[in-house]
């Protein structure tokens, strides 16, 4: 993980932080100074002419005047205005100078990588937030130095980046691992050699071979694919558990999706208990943290290098695809409400500006600014009403896998037809002995109790659930021939389109 000390900060005059009676440390004041900070850096940029940043800065009410004056947008908008021309190596479009990164993000639906410009402001920021959490590890309870110390293994995205036209491309994860410090290559693993490698299979093997060279305190990545790695030590060299080989191994970093479905395969693997630490790092920056034991959430990360703004996830700003509106109700951290879903929009040190990131968070503890993911804008079931969000539908199997004593570390839905009405197809990952009725059975019920509109749609249009059970083989094979295995890649939640015309060929083929 690597860190940087240089912290930086940017404080408004006493005068009117008084004026504000804004305390210190307030989100808000954090929120204001961050926002100043970005506009002034990005003032005289093409973006930054075009939507008046410098009479944003001279209004007394910068937050408003920056919502007014500047439009939200998405991928595809501000990829189309603004973003293909950084590309093609012209410089000071969204932000000062030309970048020289893009992490290639296609989330879990679209069918081409978006190109999402990373700049040394991104990464310097990303870095302090790094340390942050790092630091915060202090007040966990059955957290050592000594594991922290030990170092960890990442298992991220190839730092062999794609060379363009003047700039490099590749998973964030690779272009972090590419530019760590120095310093901090000792505490590194797999190493700089091996996290090179392209080829996941490769990497997986190399990393299996020098397993027993390494102590390892910690690891980081995507569930599914720490829990293979592990799975393939533990079977190369016939041990108990993973505690056999790493004893100083004490906590987990992960991210990107609900970890609950995981849980049960995870824990079998271990001699002892670990600590699960969830973050929140996407392609356009580190956004939250879990930063103490036993918290509700993640806390969002206010004083650095994002502001942030909270759509509420509602048919006023969004439409029946997950579209959002064109003017779209935008509230600043200390407007929001606890318990309501929110869409997020981020305006970074990277030349985002107000850009719909596509996921949905909630607010459970609005005095810590905690929260949590509940789903994507687009991740939703809703064919007759029925707005089954990705928390319900996690929540459902998560309830299932306990009853039964099973583990589903996998699953996806798909909204399909049923005679004049509509269905729900479920399909699950489980390796153990499970019936298909059963866990239809299971699941539906919980959905009808997690899920009023559910529970009433259940009774009319949504005439029936489908279950297909799956080895978890299959969920990642489908990955590997999508060129998505390994690294931060998760497998959709819900099928939509195009990708699940490739689902359903590639159960019936064994190809796309």
């Amino acid at each position: 993980m690597p860190c940087s000390m240089g912290l930086i900060d940017i404080h408004l005059p006493k005068s009117v932080a008084k004026a504000l009676r804004l305390p210190a440390n307030s989100p808000k004041r954090q929120q204001l100074r961050v926002l100043k900070k970005l506009l002034k850096k990005a003032r005289f940029t093409e973006f930054g002419q075009e939507y008046r940043f410098d009479d944003i800065l001279f209004s007394k009410h910068i937050g408003n005047k920056f919502q007014e004056l500047v439009p939200t947008t998405d991928y595809s908008r501000i990829y189309e205005k603004w973003w293909h021309r950084t590309v093609e190596g012209v410089p000071d479009v969204c932000w000062p100078g030309k970048i020289k990164y893009y992490a290639l993000s296609s989330g879990t639906s679209e069918a081409a990588s978006k190109y999402i410009p990373i700049t040394n402001d991104l990464l310097r920021g990303n870095r302090i937030v790094m340390v942050k959490q790092l630091l915060s590890l202090r007040t966990y309870e059955n957290i050592s130095v000594k594991a922290i110390g030990k170092g960890g293994l990442m298992l991220g995205g190839s730092t062999d980046l794609q060379k363009g036209q003047g700039y490099y491309a590749g998973d964030l994860s690779g272009i972090t691992a590419k530019k760590v410090p120095f310093w901090f290559t000792p505490f590194y693993k797999p190493g700089k050699k091996i996290a090179k490698e392209k080829d996941w299979g490769k990497k997986l093997e190399e990393i299996v071979e020098q397993a027993p060279n390494w102590d390892i305190g910690y690891v980081t990545g995507v569930p599914a694919w720490i829990q293979l790695c592990m799975e393939k030590i533990i079977e190369r060299y016939n041990l108990k558990n993973i505690h056999d080989l790493w004893p100083n191994l004490e906590f987990f970093l992960w991210g990107g999706v609900a970890f609950e479905p995981y849980k049960k395969g995870f824990e079998k693997l271990l001699g002892k208990p670990l600590i699960y630490i969830e973050t929140y790092l996407a392609s356009e920056g580190f956004i939250a943290y879990q930063d103490r034991q036993y918290a509700k959430g993640m806390k969002l990360v206010t004083n650095d290098h994002i502001f942030l703004e909270f759509v509420p996830f509602n048919d006023a700003n969004f439409d029946a695809d997950g579209n959002m509106v064109e003017k779209p109700e935008a509230l600043m951290v200390h407007e929001v409400e606890e318990g309501r879903d929110y869409a997020l929009l981020l305006s970074t040190s990277a030349g985002a500006w107000r850009y719909l990131i596509g996921d949905t968070v909630r607010f459970v503890d609005k005095s810590r600014t905690e929260i949590v993911i509940t789903g994507r804008t687009k991740h939703f079931l809703s064919l007759v009403g029925e707005h089954l969000s990705v928390e319900n539908m996690t929540k459902a199997v998560q309830l299932t896998s306990q009853s039964l004593n099973i583990s589903i570390p996998e699953f996806t839905v798909a909204g399909v037809p049923s005679g004049n009405f509509f269905a729900h197809h479920w399909y699950l990952a489980c390796d153990d002995q499970a019936d298909p009725e059963e866990l239809r059975t299971k699941i539906d019920d919980y959905l009808k109790a997690l899920n009023d509109d559910y529970a009433v749609e259940r009774k009319s249009a949504l005439k029936d659930v489908l279950v297909t059970v799956l080895p978890e083989e299959k969920f990642m094979e489908f990955m590997k021939l999508k060129g998505k295995e390994g690294g931060q890649h998760k497998f959709p939640r819900v099928l939509k389109g195009i990708i699940l015309k490739e689902w359903q060929d590639f159960l019936a083929t064994g190809k796309l």
